[in-house]
């Protein structure tokens, strides 16, 4: 079997959508609420760490930051944007994507890092 190249991206993530990923066997992100058109994992650990800390521990007591590996051939077809600084990067993808991106996901999505 042909080995595909992968990249790998990173999620900040709260309990409520860590349980659905590890519903879905860790292999895929949950559907996006209404009010969430853009699906964004980001492009480097330390930013990832940043926003779990930051950001989902005072939201919710606990951030975690996944990894996981993705098509990269399949991931160039999306923009990178920049939301911040140089190393502030972020993969944009439609809600309505989200489907077909969990299905180019290599291997299990990892929990690397937890916050509280």
């Amino acid at each position: 079997m042909e080995r595909r190249e992968t990249l790998t991206l990173w999620r900040p993530t709260g309990p409520e959508e860590l349980a659905l990923v590890e519903a879905s066997g860790w292999t895929a992100w949950p559907p996006r609420l209404p009010d969430q058109p853009i699906f964004y994992p980001v492009l480097n650990e330390d930013y990832a760490i940043r926003i779990a800390r930051d950001w989902n521990v005072p939201a919710s007591g606990v951030g975690y930051v996944t990894r996981f590996e993705i098509d990269a051939e399949f991931a160039a077809g999306y923009p990178v944007r920049q939301a911040g600084g140089r190393t502030i990067l972020e993969l944009w993808v439609p809600a309505e994507e989200l489907d077909e991106f969990n299905r180019h996901i290599v291997g299990r999505i990892v929990v690397v890092r937890e916050f509280r």
